[in-house]
């Protein structure tokens, strides 16, 4: 009788020890700068927005259209950014995207960006509301908006080849440099990445 309360307090023992083994420990925590390249899932990520942005950008800007728009008008040119959908299966923050190219075509100098989207549809709401409760010295007036010459418009696509523990992710983004007015194309932009991801793979 005694060997077996031994071995029952033995055995609850090994239990609490195995089951404080298998409790989940806290995350670790790393504060890293935003330019680091971090690459966990070989996803669609930060990085792949900055890169392709950048890229896309110094291609539309090293097209004629710029040149021969400055030439006849005088004037730098202004831009929208319009809608870029997301045909991948993979959740991309299309708004980071959006603000990569408006920061980069900004950061160039040589064209004008101006809002568009619900942002714009909120600015022109608070402009109204302000023709009724504003002091007429500080309203700010409707029909004085900076219309735009062009809207970029574009799509982010995706193949993904997987295998056991391997992978492979293709992406291909397609933007397109639009005249407002007459609706040419005036550049055709397209950027790939391709990212191959192998997982340790364990035989027991």
């Amino acid at each position: 009788m005694r060997r077996f309360y031994i071995f029952m307090l033995l055995f609850s023992v090994l239990s609490l020890i195995v089951l404080a083994g298998c409790a989940p420990t806290p995350p670790r925590v790393y504060r890293v700068e935003p330019e680091q390249e971090i690459n966990l899932s070989g996803k669609w990520n930060d990085t792949d927005s900055q890169m392709v942005s950048e890229a896309m950008i110094d291609s539309c800007m090293s097209a004629p259209w710029i040149g021969e728009f400055i030439q006849a008008t005088g004037t730098l040119p202004v831009l929208v950014v319009g809608t870029i959908y997301n045909k991948t299966d993979e959740h991309i923050s299309i708004d980071v995207f959006i603000k990569d190219l408006e920061r980069t075509f900004v950061e160039t100098k040589r064209a004008r960006v101006v809002q568009g989207g619900a942002a714009l549809d909120e600015l022109r709401a608070i402009r109204q509301g302000q023709q009724s409760f504003a002091s007429p010295e500080t309203r700010r007036y409707l029909r004085n908006e900076l219309g735009a010459n062009f809207v970029v418009q574009g799509t982010i696509n995706k193949i993904a080849d997987i295998d056991t523990n391997r992978s492979v992710y293709f992406y291909q983004v397609n933007l397109e440099l639009l005249d407002l007015e007459t609706t040419e194309k005036l550049w055709i932009g397209q950027k790939e990445l391709k990212k191959y991801i192998e997982k340790d793979y364990y035989m027991f």
